[in-house]
């Protein structure tokens, strides 16, 4: 016999997951009910309403795809992606290489241009990009956790609607902790998830598209043959490859026909609910400004301990830290002892970062002073055991001066 899940209390500092907010979890343990009772029905669209308010947008879709923050990137990906399609990938870190190998399992030509991890694109550099390929979508992260950094967007929905090209955002890693003003910036479809920023759990991706993607999504719009009615209007595009991540039935069983496409996962619609509450009952500018000022505190209790920040910190996201391995030090060993012995979870890296930074962040529930003096603390503790040489106390004196401003 098995025992009952009983996993140990951690403190999770890393990239993502982060802790669940106690009220999110709460949620989760509310009642069952089925996907089409009228209550029900209520609940997801109070949903789509808070979703508004976290992608700032007035977008009549904006909704959850059932899995992680992966799924809603191929929902979009694949429901926008006609075979042939030319398709813009700007690369900054792991998860922009994610998104080329999406867009070519679609069919598409993709063009990826790069820059340094640890850098992002200057806008001029993405104008070039575009005029010079021509793309039909471009796909990029807003904030890639593999290496820390944010990508300035506010001048690139404008570029692309030049273009005539549909921009697709991916937010997993900033939605709740950074502005992503979907209306404002001009981005065509955003998508996130709950297990960053938002302080929930992962397994839910909220999504916003407005009608320039709706359009192009509902040209190739296939309802099931086992659904259609006799008169139903079928697109003249060809069919979205994907039957579970097609957006366009999506659409449908989140609008006023509930045209069954899946039996939503009930209980992570309910955290979904309370984390998109809980943040704008806080307020977005308040939700900032509280990663800001962990990040602030992070960054100067880890150069007090004379550690080095990697990459360009005019672009590094508030919500994860890149810190350098100092030499002569084993990471995987540090991340180790500070699970075994103090019950913090921090991050290693991916590809060409691999074994050279560890990643910690500060972000939803887990934005807060105790957590960050916590960590520093029991970081100080386990570099000191490996011979580190640093000044004992100075990380946790300097981040608390950062929390009260001196």
């Amino acid at each position: 016999m098995v025992s009952a899940i009983d996993p140990p209390p951690r403190l999770l500092m890393g990239p993502g997951p982060i802790n669940a907010d106690p009220r999110v979890l709460k949620a989760m343990s509310a009642p069952l009910l089925g996907q089409f009772d009228p209550q029900f029905r209520e609940y997801m669209k109070e949903v789509s309403e808070l979703y508004r308010g976290v992608f700032q947008t007035r977008n009549r879709w904006t909704l959850l795809i059932d899995g992680t923050a992966r799924a809603g990137i191929e929902a979009a990906l694949v429901s926008l992606i006609e075979p042939g399609d030319r398709v813009l990938v700007p690369v900054f870190g792991r998860f922009g290489h994610l998104k080329a190998e999406i867009a070519k399992r679609c069919g598409a030509e993709v063009r990826a241009v790069d820059a340094e991890w640890g850098t992002v694109f200057a806008p001029e550099a993405l104008e070039k990009a575009i005029k010079e390929f021509k793309p039909r979508l471009v796909a990029v992260s807003h904030g890639d956790t593999s290496t820390t950094m944010a990508q300035p967007l506010a001048e690139l929905g404008g570029l692309c609607r030049k273009a005539d090209a549909i921009l697709y955002v991916d937010a997993t890693a900033t939605l709740g902790g950074m502005d992503v003003p979907a209306d404002a910036w001009q981005l065509d479809v955003v998508s996130a998830g709950l297990q960053k920023c938002l302080g929930g759990p992962s397994g839910s991706a909220p999504l916003t598209l407005n009608e320039r993607a709706e359009k192009r999504i509902n040209r190739r719009k296939h309802v099931e043959q086992g659904l259609r009615g006799k008169d139903e209007p079928q697109g003249e595009g060809e069919i979205i490859r994907s039957n579970y991540f097609d957006l366009a039935m999506i659409m449908d069983y989140w609008s006023e026909k509930a045209l069954n496409h899946h039996t939503e996962a009930t209980s992570m619609l309910y955290a979904a609910h309370e984390c998109g509450r809980i943040l704008l009952e806080e307020g977005l500018p308040k939700a900032f400004a509280r990663h800001a000022l962990a990040s602030k505190a992070l960054t100067a209790g880890l150069a007090a301990m004379g550690l080095e920040l990697f990459g360009d910190q005019r672009h590094k996201m508030p919500n994860v830290t890149g810190v350098v391995i100092p030499q002569g030090i084993d990471g995987e060993k540090v991340r180790r002892a500070l699970l075994a012995d103090f019950d913090i979870e921090i991050g290693t890296s991916f590809g060409a970062l691999r074994g050279r930074i560890w990643r910690i962040g500060t972000m939803g529930y887990n934005a807060r002073e105790d957590a960050v003096l916590v960590t520093l603390a029991a970081l100080e503790t386990v570099l000191s055991q490996e011979h580190f040489k640093l000044p004992r106390g100075a990380g946790v004196e300097a981040a608390r001066a950062a929390h009260r401003g001196r």
